[in-house]
Parts: structure tokens; sequence; C-alpha cells
């Protein structure tokens, strides 16, 4: 399957990288002399993407500024000024610029590298089954992560479903940031802020939510700490 639309999730205050969000919104914080919403954006271009909501709400004007910069892919923003709606209730509001096809999500503070010959995103999209799957998400082994908090956040079974990971359980992985989804799963969604994680669990309970391992390094950027940490993981990979 070759999926053209997607999501980033970009309108968060972040408030853990103060004070450098003080005057950059977060997903324009630069790793390695490039802003991390362009890494996100070079890695769903690179999977086929050709257009792309990003939502917007904090220090908004730059994120619009730096966007409408870059020739591919193209670019709708989805205006969060008035409100922030959090993850799922953003969502919502992006969808609405897109069609019924199925699309990534993926979160801005994050990227991976050194991934197969074919990329962890076309893998997802070639494994993504609607039928049986509501969301596939991609997911990484703790070892393979540089900037995590070490939280597991699910349980991988050997079909792929994942459950919420409980303490001692088998096969923990962390949640990459990236999912596929048809849009028409958050048909239901209420009005205003809410998280994904209701949707998640709902997929749970219907054993609809399955998992990818992400080939590669994942790399995270959540505080001022760990841009540093982030340029030493990418140098080291490198070598």
């Amino acid at each position: 399957m070759t999926i053209r639309n997607a999501m980033i999730l970009a309108a968060g205050l972040g408030s853990r990288m103060r004070p450098i969000t003080e005057t950059t919104p977060k997903p324009l914080v630069k790793i390695a002399g490039k802003p991390m919403v362009d890494k996100a954006l070079d890695l769903l271009v690179e999977a086929g993407v050709t257009r792309v909501v990003v939502n917007v709400h904090h220090l908004a004007d730059q994120m619009e500024a730096h966007l409408a910069g870059r020739k591919t892919p193209d670019i709708l923003i989805s205006d969060e000024r008035d409100m922030l709606l959090d993850s799922g209730g953003g969502l919502k509001k992006g969808l609405e610029l897109l069609n019924d096809d199925p699309l990534f999500v993926m979160n801005s503070d994050l990227f991976w590298v050194n991934e197969g010959s074919t990329s962890n995103l076309r893998q997802l999209a070639d494994r993504f089954d609607p039928d049986t799957m509501d969301k596939l998400l991609l997911c990484v082994t703790l070892e393979n992560t540089t900037g995590h908090n070490g939280k597991r956040d699910f349980s991988y079974a050997e079909d792929g479903r994942l459950t919420r990971y409980r303490e001692g359980e088998p096969n923990p992985v962390v949640y990459a940031g990236a999912f596929i989804m048809l849009p028409a799963l958050l048909s239901d969604a209420p009005d205003g802020a809410f998280s994904l994680n209701t949707y998640f669990d709902k997929a749970i309970a219907q054993g609809r939510l399955f998992g990818m391992t992400l080939q590669g390094h994942w790399i995270t950027v959540g505080t001022p700490e760990a841009v540093a940490e982030a340029e030493t993981a990418l140098r080291n990979l490198a070598q």
C-alpha cells in the first residue's frame, strides 16, 4: 500500500524544553543543523507521502513561515492558535483537510536513523491491513532509543497485537511516535481536546491495535539536555 497523506502533530507547548521553547517552537529546534519537523517531513516524503497537515499553536507564525519554505511535500496548516486540542482533538481537526484515505500520523519531536534498505514507514504501509487493524503503530525496543525516559508503552504479541505494558510482561516496546490509521476511526470523536490514548485503548479492547518494530535507531528530544544527547548519538551512529 502506498500512503500519500500524513499529519504531523506539532502544536504542543514544549514546556519541558524551556528556555529554548520560549523563543523557538519545539519542532523547529535544530538537531545537527536541521529542525526536527524537517526530519519528520523528510521521512514521510521518502515513504511516498505528498500531502501533510501540520497543526500549529505555540509560536505559530514561526512554524508557518518555516513550512512555507519547503517545496515538498504539499503542506496544509491546521490552526490551533485559539485552543490547544491535545493529540486526539488536534488530529480530528487536521483530518478535515484530508480525504478518507489511510494516513500516517507522526509526532514532531522524534526521528530515526540507520533504517534498512526499505524504510520503516514503507514497511508500515505494506503491513497495514484495515480489515484487521484500527491502527498500526511503529514501535522500538528500549535499547535502540536515545533521549527516552525508559518507560515501556506496550507488550508485543507474536501476531503483532499490542497491549498496555505491565511490569514483567514479555516483549516490551516503546511507541515510536508514528502510526497508520483510517480517518473514519475518529468519526465518533468528541469535539474539543482529548488524547489519542483513548482510541489506542479502544483498539486494544477490540484486539485491533497492532505494532511493527522499527529498524535502526530512534531518537527523541524532549529536554534541552536531550539536544546534545541526540547529536552525540548521531555522530556515534555515523562511525
